[in-house]
Order: structure tokens, then C-alpha cells, then sequence
């Protein structure tokens, strides 16, 4: 019987040691998607107890609280942040099988030094043991960020911020880690939400420039574009429910922003906003393209579905689920209208959907082109993924149906300082998975050509990407 978390977790074979403890585990961090708020490191928060940097904004961990029966008091609720952490405690001491348990206890090992197994019977332990660290000096979030060796963060940000607290970071010569923001324009796409008319009177005022158009729309986005880049920007990310193509010139693709801003959305029919949508993701992948960035198109969830809940507690909050749709013939059509004009930006594309692993792979392999290795990505397993079976499927079949050595490695996709050991798990998952193929024989047992592939994955390959 194996020990439980020993440093041989996960790593089931002596190739796939030597490839984690030689060539993995020191590998630089690049997170190149997550939802930390940039204002929290550029204040460098401390954080009082465990509650509030662990479970404060952590709708994984609410989403299995409330499958086990807890009370939202204890979870978006008023309860103290020590009753909510005995909450989740009692929790995450029966969750067996669950990605939360070893992400949890990882955490707990590499930043509070925490060898045992959380559960009800050590919370009060635990809990005195990190708030006590905490406290002490070493425990802010800079700090937190350099002892997991974070090379590069990049954040998620809408166009109309005016990312002060970008600039303020990179100001700082103490700070070494990169924190750059992304392009997230979803807000100015998504002409059916309940909201767009107030955005695009934000964009007016950021840019004063008066949006009367598509065109006039593009052109504030180019702006804001522009300004992004000067702050450091490399990444742009579009996150919608299903993929979308609806070609057509630029005045018959405007229709619908021209009927939205006069005051009316019932009369615009579903071709003219896929329409809109289409002209308005053409246009940033070009703009994304002649930037350097990379694209990412993610696709696959359906949010906020339990309506009830979501108006009582917004977005965000662990109510949105995997959906399926046909996204192969839209991303073609996509793919297909960039690349003759030599238009195609870096992209990486998700769907939270596993079983549209073999899709995305094999219509990215179609429309792979050199100099740049691995230019078009399938994005890492993540969400309702980024567990051991999902991480493994993801790199079976892109190993199976592309070029695994190119690819981008791991995310953590959070707003917790203390999810960084993702990383880890992931990459004790691909060395065991590579391990194993030389155990049985499928790849020669070559350690230093394995180890260069999993140093690429671990750390160069996305450092190569961005730039």
C-alpha cells in the first residue's frame, strides 16, 4: 500500500520519478489564465485566515459544499470565516475521488507545510496552524506568489479597465514575477445581454469617441487594444456558451448593433447577431495577429443556469454546467476565412465538453503552419476537466492526434493565491503518463530526450508562445 500524498504521489513508475524530480518540478510557472485581481498584488493583501485566501471567491469548493448538504450560510453566506472553514473541512475530509482533495492538500503542503490529511477531526488544527503563519511575515500575496516560482501571471481584464494596478506592479523593481493583463472583450460581443447598452456607453467615455456603428466599434476596440499592448498584453480570451459563424459585409453585420443602440433587440434576428458576432471576432483576430498576441477561444459551459440562485448571488458562484454543440463547422469556417489572408493570431482553443478532445485536435492539426511549433493549441483540460482522468484523456489525445511535445502545459483558471500546485499536479500527471509508455516499451527509454519534452511543456513552450 502506497503512503498517502508521498513524493512519489501520482508518479508510478521509476521513469516517470526521474522525469518529475529532474526536469518538472523546478520548472518555472507561466499562468498564462487566471482570475486573480491585479490590485490585490499590487497592495500585496494579507490575508487574516485561510478562509479568506482559499475559500473567499473559490466556486469549485462551494459547488462540492453544496453537493454535500452545507448550508449556503456557511458557504456565499454570513457565517465567520472559522465556521466556514470547519465547513469545508468536514467536506473535503470524505471527498474521495474528488480533484479538490489532492489540489487542497498540495496546497496545504507547499505553502503551510501541512504533511497530514484535512478533515473534521484536524480542522481546528489546521486552522490554528495557517492562520498563525498567515500572520507572520512571508505570507502576503507577493509572496505567495514567489514561493511557487511564478515567472508570469496573466490575468483576465476587461477592455474599458484602465489597468492601473498593472502599471503600478510593473513599476515595482522588487516584484520580479510578470503580472500582464488580457483582453477580454466578451462584454462588447455579447449583444443580447442585458447590459450592453451600458458597456458601450463606457467605451464611449474611456475612448471618448461616440459609438454609432460596427465600425465605430472596432475602432474604440483597436484603441483599447493599443493601450493594452503598451502595459505588456500578449493574450486576448473570448469565453461564449457555442462557437459562432455567420459571414457577411460589414454594413449587413452591423444591423443588429444599429437596431441594438436604438433602443430595440427584439426585432434583430438570430442571423444578424451571429453576424455581429462573427464580424467582431474576425476583426480582433486580425487585430490580435498584426499584435503578436494569442487568441483563445473557449467555448463548451453554459452559465448561471440555476436562475433562482443566480439572482440571489450573481455570477460566478458555481451554478454553471459542461454543454454540447456543434462547433467544428463555425471554428472551420473561422479558421478558414484567417488563414488565406495570413490572419491567423496564436489561438488556443477549449471546450469544457471532454468529448470534444478529438474534434479540436483534429481540426487544429489541419491548420498548423511553421515557422511557429505548436502556433495553434488545444487548450489544457480544465474546470470540470483539470481532474486526473480529465488531464489524462486531454494529453492521450493530443499526443494521439497532434504534436504533445509543443504543447502549452497547465492554468490554474482561479482567483486564489494558493493554486499554483495545479501545476504540480499536472505535471506529475504527464511524467507518469510518459513514464509509463517507456515501462511498456511504447517509447525508448531515453531520460534526457523525455526530460527536454517535459521541460518545453512545464515552462518554455508558453514562454515561447507569448513572446
Amino acid at each position: 500500500m502506497k503512503t498517502f500524498m508521498s513524493d512519489d504521489f501520482l508518479l508510478n513508475s521509476d521513469t516517470a520519478q526521474k522525469l518529475y524530480n529532474n526536469y518538472a518540478k523546478d520548472c518555472p510557472i507561466v499562468d498564462y489564465h487566471c482570475h486573480i485581481d491585479p490590485m490585490d498584488i499590487a497592495l500585496d493583501v494579507h490575508f487574516e485566515n485561510i478562509t479568506q485566501v482559499w475559500l473567499k471567491a473559490d466556486h469549485y469548493k462551494w459547488r462540492l459544499m453544496r453537493a454535500a448538504g452545507v448550508d449556503e450560510k456557511y458557504i456565499t453566506g454570513n457565517a465567520s470565516d472559522r465556521g466556514k472553514f470547519l465547513a469545508w473541512a468536514g467536506v473535503l475530509g470524505k471527498a474521495v475521488g474528488n480533484p479538490l482533495y489532492h489540489w487542497s492538500h498540495l496546497e496545504l503542503r507547499r505553502f503551510f507545510n501541512y504533511e497530514g490529511a484535512l478533515s473534521e477531526k484536524t480542522a481546528d488544527e489546521v486552522w490554528q496552524i495557517t492562520e498563525d503563519m498567515l500572520k507572520s511575515p512571508g505570507f502576503g500575496a507577493r509572496d505567495l506568489i514567489n514561493r511557487m516560482n511564478v515567472e508570469i501571471l496573466c490575468t483576465t481584464d476587461d477592455p474599458a479597465d484602465d489597468l492601473n494596478w498593472h502599471q503600478q506592479i510593473s513599476l515595482d523593481p522588487t516584484f520580479t514575477p510578470r503580472v500582464l493583463p488580457t483582453f477580454r472583450p466578451d462584454r462588447a460581443i455579447d449583444i443580447e445581454k442585458s447590459d450592453f447598452i451600458e458597456y458601450i456607453a463606457t467605451l464611449e467615455d474611456i475612448c471618448q469617441t461616440k459609438i454609432r456603428g460596427l465600425s465605430d466599434l472596432m475602432r474604440v476596440l483597436r484603441m483599447r487594444m493599443d493601450f493594452f499592448a503598451q502595459t505588456g498584453c500578449r493574450l486576448a480570451d473570448h469565453g461564449m456558451e457555442n462557437l459562432v459563424f455567420e459571414k457577411a459585409d460589414l454594413p449587413a453585420a452591423g444591423k443588429a448593433l444599429e437596431k441594438r443602440l436604438a433602443g430595440s433587440y427584439a426585432s434583430i434576428s438570430d442571423i444578424e447577431v451571429n453576424q455581429y458576432k462573427t464580424a467582431l471576432l474576425l476583426f480582433c483576430a486580425k487585430a490580435y495577429q498584426e499584435l503578436g498576441w494569442t487568441m483563445q477561444l473557449h467555448f463548451g459551459c453554459r452559465r448561471n443556469i440555476n436562475q433562482s440562485e443566480f439572482r440571489k448571488l450573481g455570477a460566478n458562484t458555481g451554478f454553471d454546467c459542461i454543454t454540447g454543440g456543434s462547433f467544428v463547422t463555425p471554428l472551420v469556417n473561422f479558421l478558414n476565412e484567417l488563414e488565406p489572408e495570413n490572419k491567423l493570431p496564436r489561438m488556443i482553443v477549449y471546450s469544457l465538453n471532454p468529448n470534444d478532445n478529438p474534434l479540436i485536435d483534429t481540426v487544429l492539426a489541419a491548420f498548423q503552419k511553421g515557422p511557429v511549433a505548436g502556433k495553434l493549441q488545444h487548450g489544457s483540460a480544465w474546470w470540470f476537466n483539470d481532474h486526473l482522468e480529465g488531464i489524462r484523456d486531454h494529453l492521450l489525445t493530443l499526443s494521439g492526434q497532434s504534436y504533445l511535445p509543443s504543447f502549452i502545459g497547465m492554468l490554474t483558471d482561479s482567483r486564489s493565491f494558493l493554486s499554483y500546485p495545479r501545476h504540480e499536479y499536472f505535471r506529475r500527471i504527464l511524467c507518469d503518463l510518459l513514464g509509463q509508455m517507456v515501462e511498456d516499451g511504447l517509447f525508448p527509454n531515453d531520460t534526457e530526450l523525455l526530460g527536454s519534452i517535459v521541460r518545453d511543456i512545464c515552462y518554455h513552450n508558453a514562454a515561447r508562445l507569448f513572446q
